[in-house]
C-alpha cells in the first residue's frame, strides 16, 4: 500500500505529516494554515446557505411582492427595490471576507518567503560561508509558505468566481419573478 493511502487511513500518520510540513514552513505557515481554514469555513457557509437559507428568503420575498395590489406606484417600486436589496444582501454576505483572505494569502506566503530568507542569511553570517545544508532549513521556510499561500489563494479564485455567479443568478431570478405590473 502506497505511503500517502497509509496516510488516509491512519489520521495518526496524517497529523505527524501535517505538523512536520509546518514545522518546515515555520510560523507563517500556520498563520496561512489558520487563514485558509476560515476561508474554507466561509465558502462552505456560502453554498449551504444558496442550498438551504437563500430559498427560503427567495420565496418570503416573492409572496411579499405578490401579496401588493400595488406593483407600478413610485412606492411601489421603492419597496421593490428594497427587497431585491435585502435578497443581495443576504446572497454577498461574507463574500467580501472570502475575497480579502484569498487576496491576503500570498502576502502571507511572501512574509513567510522573507522570514525564510532572513534565516537563510544568518546561517550564511554565522557560518562564514555558503554551506547548502546549513540553509536548508531556511530555504525550506522560504518557498513552502509561498506555494501554500499561491494555492490557497488559486482555490479561492475559483470559488468566489462560482459563489458570486451564484449571487448573480439568485438576485436576477428574484428581480424576474417581482414585475412591476
Amino acid at each position: 500500500m502506497s505511503d500517502f493511502l497509509l496516510k488516509l487511513i491512519r489520521p495518526d500518520l496524517a497529523f505527524s505529516s501535517v505538523r512536520d510540513f509546518l514545522e518546515l514552513g515555520g510560523d507563517v505557515l500556520l498563520a496561512l494554515m489558520l487563514a485558509t481554514f476560515v476561508m474554507w469555513i466561509l465558502i462552505i457557509e456560502r453554498y449551504w446557505h444558496f442550498a438551504t437559507a437563500h430559498k427560503t428568503i427567495a420565496s418570503t420575498t416573492i409572496e411579499s411582492w405578490n401579496q401588493r395590489k400595488d406593483h407600478e406606484s413610485w412606492f411601489a417600486r421603492r419597496i421593490r427595490e428594497k427587497l431585491i436589496s435585502e435578497v443581495k444582501q443576504s446572497s454577498e454576505r461574507g463574500l467580501i471576507y472570502i475575497k480579502t483572505l484569498v487576496a491576503a494569502a500570498p502576502l502571507l506566503g511572501l512574509l513567510g518567503s522573507v522570514t525564510g530568507m532572513v534565516e537563510v542569511f544568518d546561517v550564511m553570517a554565522i557560518t562564514g560561508s555558503s554551506n547548502a545544508s546549513a540553509m536548508a532549513a531556511g530555504i525550506s521556510k522560504a518557498t513552502l509558505p509561498t506555494m501554500a499561500g499561491m494555492v490557497t489563494s488559486l482555490s479561492g479564485i475559483f470559488f468566489i468566481a462560482q459563489i458570486e455567479s451564484k449571487t448573480r443568478k439568485a438576485i436576477a431570478n428574484v428581480e424576474d419573478e417581482l414585475p412591476l405590473s
